[in-house]
C-alpha cells in the first residue's frame, strides 16, 4: 500500500478529522505539519501528538519521534493528494465556483437552495485557498449529496491547481474584474487566471452555469457546454429587477416560461446592492438545473441574511449603514458607489478604504474612485488609509483610528452611510461612532 492510501485509511478510521492547528486539536484526529512564511508546524508534531492526534504527517525528518510520525516529502502536497483521492471516491456533484466579486455571496446564496433539496457542502466563509479547498473536501462526508467549492486566487494557475484537486463537474464565474491585479499581473491576466476553471471544465465534459450579459465571460465560455442567465429571453433562466428598492427584489422564469416574467411577482431579499442581482439570478438558475421546487428557490433566496459585513443593512440607533468592508477592488467599490448614488434618501455619506494589491496600478485606480464620487455628487465622504490620503488630503485619514476620532468629534446623526474599503484596512473601528 503506497503512502498516499495508507494515509487515507488513517484519515478514514478518524472519522474524517483532520488538524493543521493545535490549538483546534480533536483527539484521534490526523495532524498535518504546515510551514508558512513565519511557521512551520512540524514543531508541533510531539505537541499534537500529545493532545491526542492519533497521527502527525512531517515533512522535516529532525521531528520524527516515534511510529506516529509519517515523514513525506511535503505534508501540503500530500494532504492535497489526499483530498484529491477523497473527492474521486465521491459521487456526488461537485460545483466549483470563482470570480472577481460576490463569489462568497453565491456560494451562500446557491447553498441556501440547494439546501432546500440536498443535504449540502459548501465552503466555510471564505475559506478558498490551497488549504481551505482542501480541508473542504476532506470534510465531505457519506451523509453529502451535493457539494460547493468555492476557490479564490490571487495569480495565475492557482485556479487550475484548485480544479485539479476538487475536480468540479460544475462550475461558476461569477464575473472578471480588477482584483488582485498585482498578483494577476494586470486585468488580462485576471482573465487569463480565472477562466482555467472555465478550460477544466471544458477538458473534464462538465457544464457551467454563465452569466450570460457579461461579454467577457460569453467570449472566455465559446468552448464549454452552458446553462445560461441573464436578461435575455433565450436564456435558460431569465430575470428583472425592480432598481429602485433599497433592498433588492427580483423575479425570475426560465426560457419556456419567459412571457409571463412581465407578470411575475417581485422576489423581496434582505440584500442590499443592485450588483448583487446576478449572484440572485445564478442561484436561481443553479437551483432550478438540480431540479428544486420554484417556491422553495424564492423562499430560500428571501429569507438570506447576508452577513460577514457583505451587502449587510444595518440600522444603529443615529444612522443606517451598508456594511460593505470585507473586500474592495475598482470592480467592486465602482458598483457600490454607483448603486448607493441611486438609492433615492437625501443625506447620504460615505466612508472608503483603500483598494489593496493594485501593484502598478494602484494610484490610478483610486484617482477614478475619486473622480467618480465628484462625477455622482457624492461630496459627503471620508476617505481612509495612505492611498487615498496621498491623492486628497481632505476629509482623508492615514488610517480607521484617524477616522474614528474624527467621527467623535463631528457626529453623523440620520444619514445613510455606504462603508467600503479592503478588509485590511479595518473599517469595522469606525461602526462604534456611528
Amino acid at each position: 500500500m503506497d503512502t498516499i492510501s495508507t494515509i487515507y485509511t488513517y484519515y478514514l478510521q478518524a472519522g474524517q478529522k483532520i488538524c493543521t492547528d493545535t490549538r483546534k486539536a480533536e483527539k484521534g484526529a490526523l495532524f498535518f505539519a504546515l510551514r508558512g512564511p513565519n511557521f512551520n508546524a512540524n514543531e508541533l508534531a510531539q505537541k499534537a501528538l500529545d493532545l491526542g492526534c492519533s497521527c502527525a504527517i512531517i515533512d522535516d525528518a529532525n521531528f520524527k519521534t516515534s511510529e506516529k510520525t509519517i515523514l513525506v516529502e511535503d505534508s501540503l502536497k500530500t494532504l492535497q493528494a489526499i483530498a484529491n483521492h477523497h473527492r474521486k471516491q465521491l459521487s456526488i456533484p461537485v460545483l466549483g465556483i470563482t470570480g472577481s466579486n460576490g463569489k462568497t455571496t453565491s456560494k451562500e446564496l446557491i447553498n441556501a437552495v440547494l439546501s432546500k433539496k440536498f443535504k449540502t457542502l459548501a465552503t466555510e466563509g471564505n475559506l478558498n485557498n490551497h488549504i481551505g479547498v482542501t480541508l473542504t473536501l476532506l470534510s465531505i462526508t457519506k451523509e453529502h449529496e451535493f457539494a460547493i467549492i468555492e476557490m479564490g486566487a490571487n495569480h495565475q494557475g492557482e485556479i487550475n491547481d484548485l480544479s485539479e484537486i476538487a475536480e468540479p463537474d460544475f462550475g461558476i464565474i461569477t464575473n472578471i474584474g480588477k482584483a488582485h491585479l498585482e498578483g494577476f499581473g494586470g486585468i488580462e491576466g485576471v482573465k487569463k487566471g480565472k477562466s482555467e476553471l472555465y478550460k477544466y471544465i471544458a477538458k473534464k465534459k462538465g457544464k457551467i452555469f454563465l452569466h450570460g450579459d457579461d461579454d467577457v465571460l460569453q467570449d472566455l465560455s465559446k468552448d464549454n457546454d452552458k446553462i445560461t442567465y441573464g436578461t435575455k429571453k433565450l436564456y435558460d433562466v431569465v430575470g428583472k429587477i425592480k432598481p429602485e428598492a433599497e433592498k433588492v427584489q427580483f423575479a425570475w422564469r426560465t426560457r419556456y416560461t419567459a412571457p409571463e416574467l412581465q407578470k411575475a411577482e417581485f422576489i423581496p431579499t434582505n440584500i442590499v446592492g443592485i450588483y448583487n442581482y446576478y449572484n440572485l439570478l445564478c442561484a436561481a438558475c443553479v437551483g432550478n438545473y438540480f431540479k428544486v421546487e420554484e417556491k422553495d428557490i424564492n423562499d430560500a433566496l428571501s429569507n438570506y441574511e447576508p452577513s460577514n459585513n457583505r451587502s449587510q443593512l444595518h440600522k444603529t440607533e443615529k444612522n443606517t449603514l451598508i456594511l460593505d468592508y470585507y473586500n474592495a477592488n475598482p470592480t467592486s467599490m465602482r458598483a457600490a458607489i454607483e448603486n448607493f448614488a441611486n438609492i433615492n434618501t437625501e443625506n447620504k455619506m460615505l466612508i472608503l478604504g483603500d483598494m489593496l494589491e493594485l501593484g502598478e496600478e494602484s494610484i490610478q485606480e483610486h484617482e477614478a474612485i475619486i473622480a467618480l464620487l465628484k462625477e455622482k455628487n457624492l461630496n459627503n465622504h471620508l476617505l481612509v488609509v495612505p492611498i487615498f490620503h496621498s491623492i486628497q488630503t481632505e476629509k482623508s485619514f492615514v488610517d480607521s483610528d484617524k477616522a474614528q476620532e474624527y467621527l467623535q468629534s463631528n457626529p453623523s446623526k440620520d444619514k445613510t452611510i455606504l462603508i467600503k474599503g479592503s478588509r485590511g484596512i479595518k473599517l469595522e473601528k469606525v461602526l462604534p461612532v456611528l
